[in-house]
Parts: structure tokens; C-alpha cells; sequence
């Protein structure tokens, strides 16, 4: 058995955007199912965690551990077979433009508008601005991802890393609650991963915004998060949380970090007893 299923590493003080702000979105006691042919599959058990303002919280597990569909379901795209999701208190009971997700396809772009419009178009959609304000945001939000240069592309000119950029700027561009991303750099090659990596710590050091992000890579939960939930095997429930404020871009090489690593993975798949 896991006798402490909650585990804190030290953090050096980058804990500033979660410290000063409250409890943003509850996750309290989630089951989640799914119906194949056969038969009705639970993908999570009972799994409850909290994110705070200003939280780069990471959802990390094996394939088929239930991450994803955790992430759906806090989108509101999903509705939990027993327990609660609450945003701000209100319990999450659809899609909203409080939740906006990046998906880890490249094709999450209609390819017949350029690169400012398709970032411009969901804020028209709902109605937030007029089309000069909504041009001027998508701009804005563009530059924040280095894009501004190719505002007046289309999606197909634009590689893999690219595209992705330009969905997190449409994405950041309808400021949401929290932001959800889906394993969103699992498809790129490992260089442009790692500096798509770093190109979201620099935008939420800039814009400070609130992030769940799935991933099975626990070197990219540890760069990305500062603060891990561990999913054991299908179906997933909680096996640990822990911080990772003191792990930076520039980690990678470092023995303490390697341990982590060897740790956490300790943790997901050599104690599956503890779930039985």
C-alpha cells in the first residue's frame, strides 16, 4: 500500500501565482465511465484534487489511466457517472467559454482562414468583442506566442509547432478560467517539445494563467507543473500529489531531478498492489 498518498517536494519559492490566489476549480470524488460493445468500462475511481488561481496543475499517468477523459469531463464535455466538478464555486454542467481546451492535433485549425482569424473568430462566436477588438486581441495573443509576423498566414504554411502556438494564442485569447491542454506537444519531435515547453512557461510567466495539462511523460510533468497529480493504471485514481517548483527548463540533466523521475515512476507502475 502507498502509506502517504500525498507527497511535497521542496519548492524554492516559485510557488507566487498559487499562493495568492484561491481555490479555482474542485474536482471531489470523480467517477467517470465509458461504453464499449462489450460492456460499460470505468476509466477513473474516485479521484478528488483541487487547482488554485494561477496553478500549472498536471494530470500524469499511463495510457488509458483516465487523464484525458479527467480533462474532458472538466471541460464539461463528459458528465461524472458520481461525484463533483466545480468552477468558482458552480458546478461544471457543460461546455463554457470559462474552459477552453488544446487538443494535441494539428489540425484543430479551419484551414480556410488565416492565422489571425481563426485566433479572432471564437471571440466573435461569443459574442465578447466587436471585429476591430477582436482583430486586436487575436494580435495581441499572437505576438505573446511569437506569431505576429504571421498573422496573415494559413494553417497549412505553418509547421506542427506553429499550429500549436496559434492554438494556445486563440485559446488565451478568450481568457479563460483555467486553461486545458491535452498531452498538446505528444505529437511533436522531441527539439520542438521541449522548446514548445518553454514557450509556455514563458507565456504564464507573462500572462499568469491557470493550466491543467495531461501528459504520460513524467519529465514533462516535472517541467511543466508545479504541481503533479500521479493517476495509477486504468482505471486511474489518485496515487500521489506532489510540487515541483523547484524544477525549471534547465533541470533536465540534473541528478536530483533523474531521482524524481526514477521516483515518480516508481510510483505509477511498480505498486499496483496498492490499487487492488
Amino acid at each position: 500500500m502507498v502509506a502517504n498518498p500525498t507527497m511535497v517536494f521542496p519548492h524554492h519559492g516559485a510557488e507566487k501565482a498559487a499562493a495568492t490566489s484561491g481555490k479555482l476549480l474542485a474536482v471531489e470524488n470523480v467517477n467517470l465511465e465509458y461504453r464499449t460493445r462489450e460492456r460499460i468500462v470505468r476509466a477513473t475511481h474516485d479521484v478528488s484534487f483541487d487547482v488554485y488561481g494561477g496553478d500549472r496543475f498536471v494530470l500524469l499517468g499511463p495510457s488509458g489511466c483516465g487523464k484525458s477523459t479527467l480533462l474532458k469531463a472538466v471541460a464539461g464535455f463528459i458528465e461524472p457517472r458520481a461525484g463533483s466538478i466545480s468552477l468558482d464555486g458552480e458546478r461544471v454542467r457543460g461546455p463554457g467559454a470559462d474552459r477552453i481546451v488544446v487538443f494535441q492535433e494539428f489540425d484543430q485549425l479551419p484551414p480556410w482562414k488565416t492565422v489571425v482569424q481563426n485566433v479572432a473568430f471564437p471571440l466573435r462566436v461569443a459574442k465578447k468583442l466587436s471585429k476591430a477588438e477582436a482583430h486586436q486581441r487575436a494580435l495581441h495573443y499572437l505576438d505573446k506566442v511569437g506569431l505576429a509576423a504571421f498573422a496573415n498566414a494559413y494553417p497549412h504554411t505553418l509547421s506542427g509547432g506553429m499550429k500549436q502556438r496559434v492554438a494556445i494564442a486563440r485559446a488565451l485569447a478568450m481568457q479563460p478560467r483555467v486553461l486545458l491542454m491535452d498531452e498538446p506537444f505528444a505529437a511533436l519531435d522531441a527539439l520542438t517539445r521541449r522548446k514548445m515547453q518553454e514557450e509556455l512557461l514563458r507565456l504564464w510567466e507573462e500572462v499568469n494563467f491557470t493550466l491543467l495539462f495531461v501528459t504520460h511523460s513524467i519529465e514533462e510533468a516535472l517541467i511543466v507543473g508545479n504541481r503533479v497529480l500521479l493517476l495509477s493504471p486504468h482505471p486511474g485514481r489518485v496515487r500521489a500529489e506532489l510540487n515541483s517548483h523547484q524544477y525549471s527548463r534547465d533541470s533536465f540533466g540534473r541528478a536530483d531531478f533523474q531521482r524524481s523521475v526514477a521516483r515518480i515512476h516508481h510510483l505509477l507502475f511498480d505498486q499496483t498492489d496498492a490499487v487492488q
